[in-house]
C-alpha cells in the first residue's frame, strides 16, 4: 500500500522518478491542485499559470522511494505549442475540469486526443472532476463522468484543492499504478535495474496488461 511522504525532498535515495503531467481547460484548478499535494496549500487568488511549471514530492510506495515530478501548464491555447516537450517522458496524466463549468468536461475530450498523440500509450490517466466543494453549483454529474472515464479506460475521481477531498487519493492512485507497471516490467525482463540507479522512465516503453482500471464505485465519488 502506498504511503505519503514528507512535503519536502527528503535527502534519501530516490529509486524511480515518474512525470507526471496536469492537463485540461484553464481556470479548473490544475495549479491548486499541484500546490496542495505538493506543498499542502491552497490560495482563492491563484494567478492564471504562464508556460510550464513544475514541483515534485517524494513519498514511499512499496517501501521505495519515489520522486513524483509534477508539470502544470497553462489551460489556454496559446500555450499549446508546448505540447510535445510537455507530454515528453510523462507517465501519468490528470485530465482535470471544474464540476461547476459544463464546457470544460466537454473539452475533456480534445485534451484526451492530444494525450494520446504526444503521449506514451501506455500512460497512466486519471480523470478529475475538481471543485467538489462548490456542489451546489455543479453542472457535471459524477455518473457523465464515470461513464466516460469506462469507456476510455480512465480512473477517475472528484477532487477539491480547497478541501483537500481525494487530492491525495488521486496522485497515489495514479503513482501506485505506474509503479506496479513498472515493477512488472523489471521482474519480466529480469532487470535489476530497479535496485542499481535512480530509474527515469523518459523513453522507455512501459508495457501494461489492458486499460487501467476504473476505481471502484465506493471511492468515485465524494458526495454523501
Amino acid at each position: 500500500m502506498a504511503s505519503g511522504g514528507g512535503y519536502g525532498d527528503a535527502s534519501q535515495k530516490i529509486d524511480y522518478v515518474f512525470k507526471v503531467v496536469l492537463i485540461g481547460d484553464s481556470a479548473v484548478g490544475k495549479s491548486q491542485i499541484l500546490a496542495r499535494f505538493a506543498r499542502n496549500e491552497f490560495s482563492l487568488d491563484s494567478k492564471a499559470t504562464i508556460g510550464v511549471e513544475f514541483q515534485t514530492r517524494t513519498l514511499v510506495i512499496q517501501h521505495k522511494s519515489v520522486k513524483a515530478q509534477i508539470w502544470d501548464t497553462a489551460g489556454q491555447e496559446r500555450y499549446r505549442a508546448v505540447t510535445s516537450a510537455y507530454y515528453r517522458g510523462a507517465v501519468g496524466a490528470l485530465l482535470v475540469y471544474d464540476i461547476t463549468k459544463r464546457q470544460t468536461f466537454d473539452h475533456i475530450p480534445r485534451w484526451l486526443e492530444e494525450l494520446r498523440a504526444h503521449a506514451d500509450k501506455n500512460i497512466v490517466i486519471m480523470l478529475i472532476g475538481n471543485k467538489t466543494d462548490l456542489e451546489d453549483q455543479r453542472a457535471v454529474p459524477t455518473e457523465d463522468a464515470k461513464e466516460f472515464a469506462q469507456k476510455e479506460g480512465l480512473f477517475f475521481l472528484e477532487t477539491s484543492a480547497m478541501e483537500a477531498t481525494n487530492i491525495e487519493d488521486a496522485f497515489l492512485t495514479v503513482l501506485t499504478e505506474i509503479f506496479n507497471i513498472v515493477n512488472k516490467k523489471n521482474l519480466a525482463a529480469g532487470d535489476d535495474q530497479a535496485n542499481g540507479n535512480p530509474a527515469s522512465l523518459t523513453g522507455k516503453k512501459i508495457l501494461v496488461p489492458g486499460p487501467a482500471q476504473v476505481i471502484p464505485e465506493k471511492k468515485a465519488c465524494c458526495s454523501s
